[in-house]
C-alpha cells in the first residue's frame, strides 16, 4: 500500500504538488486567525454558588445554609468533590465536577438541587445564587479608576453603572467585580430620643417610607378623540422628599421624617475597599469566559475603555497597566514562536551543510511548513487554540519534521549519483530511481515514525490539569510527525522528480560534500577501532548508564516547573476580627514596601471582599497584583528580598504567587499555594490546636516557605441572647425584637431611589452614634404592643462572647488548612519530608485525619500513569521493531538505544536544576522514540547491505552500512538537536517554562544516545546480529 503511494505521488506529481499549495495557504490562513491564549483551556467543571446571609455568624450561617446546600448536593451525578468557606455573612460553595462533563449540565444539576433545598434555607436571606461561566485563567485585566476630583461615592456609582455595565456587554466577558470607593445610599438614621418624644416606633417610620415611594397606573382617558394615559408620579427623587414623607399625626400636626432622623446620602457599610498605587481606589476585576480568545477580548476591551475615557466625568482616570493576562500571551507566544522560528533556521542550515546542494535542501525543508500548517489545521477542526502548549509541541518536533524527508532524500541522492556511474544503456529512468530508493527505506521511515508517535500515546492517558495542559501539546507533536511522515511519502518524492537531476545531467564525478567525506574519514578508523572490542565499549556503556540511574534517585521531583508570569499575586493576611480600617493601614504599609523597589512598577489592593465575590475572604485579608520590570537582579534575589523586608510587619501572614500559578493551585487543592495540609475533625478548637503543631513541627523543614495556617480563629462577638419568658411577659415574638435589632443596629433596606436609569438603596437605622458601645446597645428602647418601650437588656442578655470569624468544609467535614510555597522546586521531595515529619510528631486524635493536595498530587498520579505507561510502549516499541526487523536480536539491539540516550536525558535534568517534572518525564518519552529511530536505521541499513546487496562478510556488511547511515543518522539527530537549542536557553522565560525542560532533556539525551549509537550498535551488531545465512564469515571477537 505504501509502494502504491509513494508510485501514485510520483505519477501524479502536478495533484499532489497542488495538494500541499493547498494546504499551504489554507494552514497560513488559520496560523492568523485561530484563537490565541498562554495554556489550553484547563477550567475545571465546577460551579460556584454564592449566599448572603447579612451579617450572620458563621456557625449559624453553617449549620442553616452551608451543610444543607453541601447536603444536597454531595452525591449528586458527577460531582467528585465539594468545598464550602463559610464567613461572617456569606457562604461560598464550589462543587466540582468529573473533568468532562459539561459545563451547562453542570449548571442544570446544581440549579436543580438548589430548588429542593430551598425550602431549608431561612426565608430572610437572599436565594443561592450560581457564579457565571468563568475561566480558570481568572481575571484578565485589573482596571483601577482613581480621581482627585470625584468623591468615593461618585467614582464608585461611575464605576457600577457605567464601566461595569459596559464592560459586562463585551461578547466573552463573564463577570466584572468593582471593590472599592463609597456604594451611594440613601440614609435615614433615626434618633431614639424624637422616636419616643413623639412616640412613633421605627416600624412606623419603615411603614410610612416604604409607602412613599411609587408610581401608579389609574388606566387612560378619552378627549377628543385621542386617549391618554393616567400616570400618577409618586417616586421619591430628592432628599427634602424623604424628610417631608409623613409618618403619623398627632393633634392635627402632620410628624414627618426629618421631625425625627437626619436624612442624607452617604456610603453604605462596606466589607472591603481598593486601592492603587498606595491611594484609594476603585478596582474592577474582568474575568473572560472559558473558551474566548484573550487577546481578541482584551482588545475589545481598550476600545470600550478608550470611547469610556471620553465620556468620564472630569478628574477621572482609568488605569490599565496593573494586570494584563494578553501581555503574559504575547510574550510567551513570542517566545516559543522566536524558538520555532531560529529552531527550522537552524535545520536548515544542517541540512545545507550536509547535503551540500539547495535543491535538496529545499525538498527536505518543505516538509516543515506543511506539517506544522497540517497540525494547525488538525487543532483548529478540534476547536484548540494556538497557546505555548500547542508551539511547544511543534518546537520540540520542528528538528524531527526533516528526519523522513531527510533519509528520503539523502538516499534517492546517493542512488541517482550511482545510477549516473552506470554505462549509459544501463541507467534507468528518473523517476524509477525515485520511486526504488523511496521504497528502499519506506519500511525503516514508517517503523520510525510509528514509534515515535507510540511513545506520545501515555500523554493521552493522563487525567485532570496535567492532561488538559499537556494533551494539546501531544496532539500537535503527533499530527505534526504523522504529516512529516505523509510529506515524505508523496511530496517529497513528487519534489525530487520535478528538481533533482536526472542520472544523465549528474557528473559521474561528482562526489559527496566535503563535510560528510570529513566526518566519514573520522568515524571509519574509529569504526573499524570499537568493532572487535565490544566488551569494553559495553562495559562503559553500563558505567554511564549505572551512574544515570544512581543521579535519577537523587534529583528532586516536581509537577510543573514554576512559571515566569512578569507579576506577583500576593496574599496578605491579618489576625481575624482586625477591623478594615486596620487592615487598610497594613496594606498600605505592604504598598510602599512594594513600590519602594525599582522592579515594582505598579500596585493594585484589593483588602476585604466585594458583594457576590466568589472568595470567601474576610476585612482582615488582602489581594495585591503587583506589575514587574525586572532588572539588575534576578527573580529569586527579589522575592528573597522582598520576603525579609515583609517579615518586619507584624501579625500578618503573607504568601507570594502569581495569577496564573495561584488559580492552578486554587483549583487543585482549594488554596493558592504549592502544597496544602488538610486537617479534617469536627471540633474546631482542636483543629486550629493540630493546625499550630504541625506548622511548628515542619517550619524547620528547609526549603518551605510562606508557611501559613488558615486563619480560622475566635474573634469578639457581642451575643444578644433572648429571654423567651421576658420577651413573652412584654406581648413580643423572638422575631419582632430581632427584626427591631437588626434594623436598629445595622439597618434596613426600604425601597430604591431612582435617578435616571440609576437605581440606589433607602435604608433606615439609629443614629450610628446612638450605638457606638455595648451600653447604649443594653439601653437601645424596644417597643411593645401596649407602646410601652423596654430597653434590650430586660428582654437579653448581652455579653462579650468569642466565636470562629470562618469555617472550612470539604465533603462533608469541616477542616482546616496549613499551606505552604517551596523555594527550591522539590515538590514531592518535600511533602515527602512533611508527611513523614507529621507522622511521627503530630499524633491525631480519634475522629481527625490528614490529608495532602496540591501540585504534588498531580505530579504523583502523572508520574504513576507514565511509569506505567512507558513499560507498556517499551513494549510495544519492541512489538513494532520486531515487525519491522522480523528478528528479535535485532530488535533488542535497536532499543539498546534507550538506555544509552538515558545517560544524556539525566545529565540533561542536572543541567538544568536537578528537577524531574512531568515535562522532563515527557522529554524522556520523546526522547526514547528519536534514539530508537536513530538505531533502526542504523540496523535496518546493515541487514539491507548484508542481505539486499550481497556483502555477505559480517564485519563489512556492518562497516559498510555504518558508513552509509551516518550521514542521514546525523543529519536527523542534528536536525533534531540543533532544532530545539533556541527552545533551550529560552529556559526560564514567558512561555518556555515547560518546553524548555522538555527540550534540554532531548537534546542532551541526543548526544549521547547518537555518538554511542554510532558506537555500540555497530559493535553489538556484529558480536550478536543475526547473519543467519553467513554467520560463518562473522570475525570473532
Amino acid at each position: 500500500m505504501i509502494d502504491g503511494l509513494i508510485r501514485w505521488s510520483l505519477q501524479q506529481r502536478a495533484l499532489v504538488l497542488l495538494a500541499a499549495v493547498a494546504l499551504f495557504v489554507w494552514g497560513s490562513w488559520r496560523a492568523v486567525t485561530m484563537p490565541v491564549d498562554v495554556f489550553p483551556d484547563l477550567t475545571a467543571p465546577s460551579v460556584t454558588v454564592v449566599v448572603e446571609a447579612h451579617g450572620a455568624a458563621p456557625e449559624e450561617v453553617e449549620s442553616q445554609i452551608t451543610y444543607p446546600i453541601e447536603a444536597a448536593l454531595n452525591g449528586a451525578d458527577g460531582v467528585r468533590r465539594v468545598r464550602s468557606a463559610t464567613g461572617i455573612g456569606n457562604a461560598v460553595v464550589w462543587v466540582e465536577f468529573e473533568w468532562g462533563t459539561d459545563i451547562y449540565r453542570a449548571r442544570q444539576i446544581v440549579s436543580e438541587r438548589l430548588q429542593q433545598v430551598r425550602s431549608q434555607l431561612p426565608p430572610e436571606i437572599d436565594a443561592p445564587t450560581m457564579g457565571p461561566i468563568s475561566s480558570i485563567m481568572g481575571e484578565i485585566m485589573f482596571v483601577a479608576m482613581t480621581s482627585e476630583d470625584a468623591d468615593k461615592l461618585a467614582l464608585r456609582s461611575e464605576a457600577d453603572w457605567n464601566v461595569r455595565r459596559r464592560l459586562l456587554a463585551i461578547p466573552g466577558v463573564s463577570q466584572v467585580i468593582t471593590l472599592g470607593g463609597g456604594v451611594k445610599q440613601y440614609q435615614v438614621h433615626v434618633d431614639p430620643a424624637q422616636l419616643a418624644a413623639h412616640q412613633i416606633t421605627l416600624e412606623q417610620v419603615a411603614h410610612a417610607l416604604e409607602q412613599s415611594n411609587e408610581n401608579v397606573s389609574a388606566g387612560f382617558m378619552e378627549e377628543n378623540g385621542r386617549e391618554y394615559l393616567l400616570y400618577g408620579l409618586g417616586r421619591i427623587e430628592r432628599l427634602d422628599e424623604i424628610a417631608q414623607t409623613a409618618i403619623v399625626t398627632h393633634g392635627g400636626r402632620a410628624i414627618t421624617v426629618e421631625d425625627v432622623a437626619e436624612v442624607k446620602i452617604g456610603p453604605a457599610p462596606v466589607r472591603g475597599v481598593g486601592s492603587y498605587g498606595g491611594a484609594d481606589a476603585v478596582i474592577l476585576g474582568i474575568q473572560k469566559q472559558p473558551g474566548a480568545n484573550t487577546l481578541e477580548l482584551t482588545e475589545r476591551i481598550d476600545t470600550v475603555l478608550d470611547e469610556m475615557e471620553q465620556d468620564l466625568p472630569a478628574g477621572i482616570e482609568l488605569h490599565r497597566e496593573i494586570f494584563r493576562q494578553a501581555d503574559f500571551i504575547e510574550v510567551a507566544v513570542e517566545n516559543v514562536l522566536h524558538a520555532l522560528r531560529d529552531g527550522a533556521i537552524l535545520v536548515v542550515l544542517i541540512l545545507l551543510l550536509f547535503l551540500a546542494s539547495p535543491r535538496a535542501t529545499a525538498i527536505t525543508a518543505i516538509a516543515i511548513p506543511l506539517s506544522l500548517l497540517a497540525a494547525i489545521v488538525t487543532l483548529d477542526l478540534l476547536g484548540g487554540t494556538i497557546n505555548t502548549m500547542t508551539l511547544g509541541g511543534m518546537a520540540i518536533a520542528v528538528g524531527a519534521l526533516v528526519d523522513d524527508a531527510i533519509v528520503d532524500v539523502e538516499n534517492v541522492v546517493r542512488r541517482l549519483r550511482q545510477e549516473s556511474r552506470l554505462p549509459e544503456q544501463e541507467r534507468r529512468a528518473a523517476t524509477t530511481v525515485i520511486f526504488e530508493a523511496s521504497k528502499e527505506v519506506r519500511a525503516s521511515i514508517v517503523f520510525a515514525t510509528l514509534i515515535i508517535l507510540l511513545v506520545f500515546l501515555p500523554l493521552f492517558f493522563l487525567a485532570g490539569v496535567e492532561g488538559r495542559l499537556l494533551q494539546p501539546l501531544g496532539v500537535a507533536y503527533v499530527v505534526s510527525l504523522a504529516a512529516s511522515l505523509l510529506v515524505a511519502l508523496t511530496v517529497t518524492p513528487a519534489l525530487c522528480s520535478v528538481l533533482l537531476p536526472s542520472p544523465d545531467e549528474i557528473d559521474p564525478e561528482e562526489r559527496e560534500g566535503r563535510l560528510l567525506t570529513w566526518i566519514k574519514n573520522i568515524y571509519r578508523p574509529v569504526l573499524r577501532a570499537v568493532l572487535p572490542r565490544w566488551k569494553i565499549v559495553s562495559l562503559l556503556s553500563l558505567l554511564g548508564l549505572a551512574a544515570a540511574i544512581f543521579g535519577l534517585f537523587q534529583v528532586g521531583r516536581s509537577f510543573l516547573p514554576e512559571f515566569n508570569e512578569g507579576t506577583l499575586t500576593i496574599s496578605a493576611v491579618t489576625l481575624p476580627g482586625t477591623s478594615l480600617e486596620t487592615s487598610d493601614r497594613l496594606g498600605d504599609r505592604i504598598e510602599m514596601i512594594l513600590l519602594s523597589h525599582p522592579e515594582v512598577t505598579s500596585t493594585a489592593r484589593r483588602t476585604g471582599r466585594a458583594e457576590y465575590d466568589e472568595h470567601a475572604q474576610g476585612v482582615n485579608a488582602a489581594e495585591i497584583d503587583v506589575n514587574l520590570d525586572l532588572r539588575g537582579r534576578s527573580r529569586e534575589e527579589f522575592l528573597a528580598t522582598l520576603r525579609q523586608e515583609f517579615s518586619s510587619i507584624p501579625g500578618m501572614n503573607i504568601t507570594i504567587g502569581q495569577p496564573i500559578s495561584h488559580r492552578i493551585d486554587h483549583m487543585l487543592s482549594g488554596t493558592r499555594a504549592n502544597i496544602a495540609i488538610k486537617i479534617f475533625g469536627p471540633d474546631l478548637r482542636e483543629l486550629r490546636r493540630l493546625a499550630n503543631t504541625t506548622r511548628d513541627q515542619i517550619s524547620g523543614i528547609d526549603g518551605l516557605v510562606d508557611l501559613n495556617v488558615e486563619q480560622q480563629l475566635d474573634i469578639p462577638f457581642v451575643t444578644i441572647d433572648f429571654d423567651r419568658a421576658s420577651i413573652a411577659r412584654h406581648g413580643l415574638h423572638i422575631r419582632d425584637v430581632a427584626e427591631a435589632v437588626e434594623v436598629s443596629l445595622v439597618g434596613h433596606k426600604l425601597t430604591r431611589v431612582l435617578e435616571g436609569q440609576r437605581g440606589f438603596d433607602l435604608t433606615l437605622r439609629l443614629k450610628p452614634e446612638s450605638t457606638k458601645d455595648l451600653e447604649q446597645i443594653r439601653q437601645l428602647l424596644i417597643a411593645t404592643p401596649d407602646g410601652a418601650r423596654v430597653p434590650l437588656h430586660t428582654l437579653a442578655r448581652i455579653e462579650r462572647d468569642r466565636r470562629p470569624n470562618q469555617i472550612s468544609r470539604e465533603l462533608a467535614q469541616r477542616k482546616i488548612v496549613v499551606s505552604c510555597n517551596v523555594s527550591d522546586a522539590d515538590l514531592v521531595g518535600r511533602v515527602e519530608a512533611i508527611r513523614k515529619r507529621i507522622e511521627e510528631r503530630v499524633p491525631m486524635p480519634d475522629g481527625y485525619h490528614v490529608e495532602y493536595g496540591g501540585q504534588f498530587e498531580s505530579a504523583t498520579e502523572a508520574s504513576r500513569v507514565l511509569g506505567w505507561l512507558t513499560g507498556a510502549v517499551i513494549l510495544g516499541i519492541f512489538f513494532l521493531l520486531f515487525l519491522s526487523l522480523g528478528r528479535w536480536k535485532d530488535a533488542v539491539l535497536v532499543m539498546v538505544n534507550l538506555p544509552l540516550a538515558m545517560i544524556g536525558g539525566v545529565a540533561g535534568v542536572f543541567l538544568l536544576d536537578g528537577i524531574l517534572s512531568v515535562a522532563s518525564m515527557i522529554g524522556f518519552i520523546t526522547l526514547f522514540g528519536i534514539a530508537t529511530r536513530n538505531g533502526l536505521l542504523m540496523i535496518s541499513h546493515i541487514r539491507h547491505v548484508h542481505d539486499e546487496e550481497g556483502v555477505t562478510d559480517a564485519k563489512e556488511a556492518v562497516t559498510q552500512g555504518a558508513l552509509e547511515r551516518v550521514a542521514p543518522i546525523l543529519m536527523t539527530a542534528l536536525a533534531s538537536g540543533l532544532g530545539l537549542i533556541p527552545l533551550a536557553m529560552k529556559a526560564g522565560m514567558p512561555g518556555s517554562e515547560i518546553q524548555a525542560p522538555m527540550a534540554i532533556v532531548i537534546l542532551c539525551g541526543l548526544v549521547t544516545s547518537t555518538l554511542l549509537n554510532m558506537i555500540v550498535v555497530p559493535a553489538l551488531y556484529l558480536r550478536f546480529g543475526d547473519f543467519s545465512s553467513h554467520s560463518q564469515d562473522r570475525e570473532a571477537p
